[in-house]
């Protein structure tokens, strides 16, 4: 008489399909649907470059880029494949324990038939494939605007064999894979573009990334984040309006910034040069402070200015004038007998490719440059672009 053994020398026997039809009967009974969008490979992108390959048929397992190992240019099949699977349910909590606020037990581990799943779908649930969780819908949305149930979207990141799918035949029977929610990403386009349907079957006007994407409300919160920035350091560069310039004679020596007035005890008959029409002295080296940015445009110690596209005709020595029609804005000061330049208004916001800052003219450069072999190319470029590779 044979011994018994369970363990048949690598043979589905009897005892195997025993098992496995009674775990697939589990998840009939107690498994809940799941809807499966199929990965099916990467777009062709047409192109010599040999970081990104070229696939005559979409190939899940294929490599768009391998410069940065990335699937950006998914393709999705049309059609939906329906499973049953059984994970856990938690409550998703809020962890507070760390700087900022995030969100914990939002990932889930969802258990299938490996059968079932090899019949309907024709392989395993692999990393790129997104799987719809139907009894998470949320029909009741607290945005009134929104007319149309919220989806539930998971990505599948990777998938194994747990240990209690494995029968006393020593075979396994089940596979368990790790979901996290789906996000308006680039390689979801083939899933995230297509128009949804109302409650009586009708195509709206919206898609699946109208309901499910923040990128709306996060530039919202951008946007009130750089105009807290700009409020609190309105403009680049350093700020010298505060400090005092005192005027000078051509020789450097100060003079008197209120002119000559009734309140001189020095003046007599001798003096020639009081006429009734005295004013004030306004400095003639307004531009004495220099650094990064330190031009605003403004008169020094306060004085009056006019803002204009031409000069006015009845200018007297002292005036200031910012002429709007020059970019950036410029300050002249009148001499008596020419406009002479003072400073460029070169203090601007802080907000990149608004101004003259470093980071407009280094991080954001949107110039061009011709080659030694008269080539034109842009001086700002993708790291993608300036790395290429080269064979060998």
């Amino acid at each position: 008489m044979p011994r018994i053994s369970l363990w048949k020398d690598g043979a589905h026997t009897n005892d195997y399909r025993f098992f496995d039809r009674r775990m697939k009967e589990m998840f009939t009974i107690g498994g809940t649907g799941i809807n499966v969008h199929k990965y099916l490979g990467i777009a062709s992108q047409g192109g010599s470059d040999p970081s990104q390959p070229n696939y005559s048929d979409p190939d899940p397992l294929g490599i768009q880029d391998f410069l940065f190992l990335e699937n950006r240019d998914r393709i999705y099949d049309q059609d939906v494949y329906n499973l049953r699977g059984i994970y856990s349910v938690s409550d998703t909590d809020f962890d507070l324990s760390q700087f900022g606020l995030f969100l914990a037990n939002d990932t889930l581990f969802i258990t299938f038939h490996e059968n079932d799943m090899l019949n309907n779908l024709g392989r395993k649930l692999m990393s790129g494939d997104v799987i719809e969780l139907p009894h998470l819908t949320d029909f009741s949305a607290l945005d009134e605007s929104v007319e149309l149930s919220l989806k539930r979207y998971y990505v599948v990141q990777e998938g194994s064999r747990p240990s209690e799918g494995f029968s006393p035949s020593w075979w396994s029977h089940l596979w368990r894979v790790k979901c996290t929610p789906l996000v308006d990403a680039q390689e979801y386009n083939d899933i995230l573009n297509v128009l949804q349907e109302d409650s009586d079957g009708n195509t709206t006007e919206n898609t699946l990334r109208d309901l499910l994407s923040t990128y709306n409300k996060e530039l919202e919160i951008t946007d009130k984040v750089v105009a807290a920035a700009e409020a609190e350091v309105p403009e680049s560069g350093y700020d010298t309006s505060q400090y005092y310039i005192v005027p000078t004679d051509p020789l450097g020596n100060p003079l008197e910034p209120l002119g000559v007035n009734a309140d001189d005890t020095d003046l007599n008959a001798d003096n020639t040069d009081s006429t009734a029409d005295a004013r004030r002295i306004t400095p003639t080296n307004s531009n004495a402070y220099s650094g990064y940015l330190v031009g605003d445009g403004l008169a020094p110690n306060g004085e009056p200015i006019s803002m204009g596209t031409s000069f006015p005709s009845d200018s007297q020595e002292g005036d200031y004038i910012l002429r709007l029609d020059f970019l950036p804005n410029r300050l002249f000061r009148y001499s008596g007998s020419r406009w002479i330049k003072v400073e460029d208004d070169v203090r601007s916001k802080l907000t990149p490719g608004t101004g003259n800052t470093q980071m407009d003219g280094f991080t954001n450069n949107t110039s061009t440059f011709t080659a030694d072999d008269n080539t034109t190319a842009t001086s700002r470029q993708s790291l993608s672009d300036a790395l290429k590779p080269r064979e060998d």
